[in-house]
Parts: structure tokens; sequence; C-alpha cells
């Protein structure tokens, strides 16, 4: 009997062990499953609230007394409008740790040729090879590709080309060009007084 009792006990102890990893398991999947949902409503909020601001400052600005107003508000507006879009563009990705960024500058590209009357913003094009990013890396990578094109179609002319390529080592180049006029050999974006080209260099530092 004892010995049938010692021979046992190491099994009972096991199957116990095991039931309590299981059940912790269960929970654990649980937490996540309730963390997602709230990280999805939440995401959902931040969508909406990005779109009642957008729709705000295009308001006010319609409204504006003076025409610099305007501009000033129909600029931030847009610069909000890009903040929507790109995560709204990250939410289709959901649950995942890397992008695309060919194929995400391309839809990024077409959700801003709809949004654009110019002929430049009809005619936008994405060259390259297909280049995979960690996802929180696609987000600024969006913010600056937003801020270059916009600048493409305000100073320049004729097709915007959004480039990717790879080097070598490795390392990878995002690049925006059009039809005008190349920059002057000594162009340096870091002096620039725009916000554009500060929001970029800011970005490109992180």
């Amino acid at each position: 009997m004892c010995e049938q009792h010692l021979s046992r006990c190491p099994v009972n102890a096991l199957e116990e062990a095991l039931i309590r990893e299981q059940n912790l398991l269960r929970e654990k999947d649980a937490l996540l499953a309730e963390q997602e949902l709230l990280r999805s409503e939440s995401d959902h909020r931040l969508l909406n609230g990005l779109q009642l601001v957008v729709s705000l400052l295009s308001l006010q600005s319609r409204t504006a007394v003076t025409p610099e107003v305007a501009a000033q508000l129909s600029i931030a507006a847009n610069r909000v409008a890009t903040i929507e879009r790109v995560h709204r563009r990250l939410h289709y990705n959901d649950g995942t740790r890397t992008v695309m960024l060919k194929k995400y500058l391309q839809d990024f590209c077409a959700d801003f040729s709809s949004m654009t009357s110019s002929d430049a913003g009809q005619n936008m094009q994405v060259v390259g090879s297909e280049i995979e990013v960690p996802t929180a890396t696609a987000i600024p990578l969006g913010f600056i590709a937003n801020e270059l094109i916009t600048n493409a179609i305000k100073y320049g002319k004729g097709r915007v080309i959004v480039g990717l390529s790879s080097n070598p080592d490795g390392r990878h180049m995002l690049a925006v060009s059009n039809d005008g006029d190349a920059l002057p050999a000594d162009y340096d974006p870091a002096a620039s007084k725009g916000l554009g080209m500060k929001i970029v260099g800011a970005l490109i530092k992180k």
C-alpha cells in the first residue's frame, strides 16, 4: 500500500501542476483578449476624434476673417488629416509587427490623391523595391512622405515620384521627387524655415 501510495503522489502532483498551468494560460488568454478589445476601442475613438478635429478646423478655415488665417487653419486641418490617415491605414494591419512599406505608401498616395485636386496629386507613383519595416517605423515614415509630397506638389510641377531603394549595406532610402527644377546645390533642409521641413527633420532624428 505504501509503495502504491508513493508511486501515485508524483503523478497526482504533475496532474495538479498541469491543471494550474492550463488555468493560468486561460487567464492569460482572457486578459490579452480584453486588452486587445480595449486597444481596438481606443484606436477607434482616436480616429473618430481626429476626424472631428479635421472637420472643426476645416469649418473654421471657411469662416476665417483673413485669407492668412484661413490658410493656416487649412494647413493644420491637412496635417491632422494626415495623422488620421496614417493611423487608419496602419489600423488595417492590426496585430502585425511589420508593414510592407511600398504597398503602404501606394495606398497612402491613393488616399492623398483623392484629397487633392492638383494635377500632381492625381499623378503620383511609388517605384522601387518592396521593403518590410516595423509598424512603429512606418508611422513616422508616413508623416515624412506626406510632408515631402506636399512640398513637391506645392513648389514643383508634373509627376510626383515616391521612390524606395536598398543599399548593399542593408540600409534603405525613401525619396520624393517631381518634374520641376532641382533644389539648389547649397540647399540645407536643416536651415529651412518651413514647418514641414522642421517636422521632417524632427522625425528623422528619432
